[in-house]
């Protein structure tokens, strides 16, 4: 009988009260949990922005089976041990799921191999795509490209599946996930060119300009290591983003959306999107 799926939640910053702290991941860690055979750690940083956390710098020799990475800091989170020890455990055939956020919140992830490249921010590794360099969301003017428009804080969004559905976006009735959170101005990803193992799996559509734009890049298992995520926002995992009453930074400014506690079908969507990524980085049966 397989032994269980570890799972590490983890942030890019040390515990700060006023921040996206991992405390506020608490349901996505309560859907993983309620998994039979998964076993999850949910942390911030110990270690002060460029030392070497503990945890993180000693990956490649932990016994994990998948790190979920929430880059929530401004461009410092990750240092050049961590970021080897990360591609080290992927190269192993661990599995990834790296999301960000908007602009360049979570740049430190540019540094990361393969899974890195997938990430595009205002100020580093910028879209090839020079057009899309360009301010999506109108409403929060603080906040620039990219910054994609798919909803508020509180409400899903509609996803398109692209090519053949992808495992991860499988019902076990047979159908697809439709539905995912929505946030104000979602991040931008991409299948790094020359990498065959990586491909768009899901779009969504700005609720601003009528513009699609990527929701996730999978990368199949290969020589380069072993399955991983790219995702354009931590806001599809997000406490605030699963049931607003359960609050946000006080420098989320947006009225929040109250879908997510109406539709109780797109939910059950989301919680299943949750568990087959938990499932397919471990290389599980889905």
């Amino acid at each position: 009988m397989a032994g269980p799926i570890r799972i590490l939640l983890q942030t890019t910053i040390e515990p700060t009260t006023d921040d996206w702290h991992i405390g506020r991941f608490s349901r996505l860690r309560h859907h993983l949990e309620s998994m039979a055979g998964v076993e999850v750690t949910a942390r911030d940083r110990e270690a002060r922005s460029g030392d070497t956390d503990p945890v993180l710098g000693g990956l490649d020799t932990s016994d994990f089976d998948e790190l979920w990475l929430f880059a929530v800091d401004t461009g410092d989170g990750l240092n050049t041990d961590e970021c080897g020890a990360i591609s080290r455990f992927r190269k192993q055939g661990g599995g990834l799921m790296v999301t960000r956020d908007h602009m360049d919140l979570g740049s430190s992830v540019c540094t990361l191999g393969g899974v890195g490249e997938a990430h595009y921010f205002h100020s580093r590794n910028l879209d090839p795509d020079e057009s899309r360099r360009t301010r999506d969301d109108p409403y929060t003017t603080n906040i620039d490209w990219p910054n994609y428009h798919s909803g508020a804080n509180g409400d899903f969004q509609t996803i398109s599946l692209q090519g053949e559905p992808h495992p991860v976006f499988r019902k076990p009735d047979g159908g697809l996930i439709s539905h995912l959170p929505a946030h104000p101005h979602e991040g931008a990803v991409a299948a790094p060119p020359g990498d065959p193992s990586a491909r768009v799996i899901a779009t969504g559509l700005s609720q601003a300009t009528g513009r699609p734009f990527n929701i996730a890049v999978a990368f199949e298992p290969s020589e380069a290591g072993g399955p991983a995520i790219a995702q354009s926002t931590f806001h599809h995992f997000a406490d605030y983003n699963l049931d607003p009453r359960l609050g946000s930074p006080s420098f989320v400014t947006e009225p929040p959306g109250d879908a997510v506690l109406r539709d109780e079908a797109a939910m059950a969507e989301t919680v299943g999107y949750f568990q087959n990524v938990a499932r397919w980085l471990a290389g599980r049966p889905l």
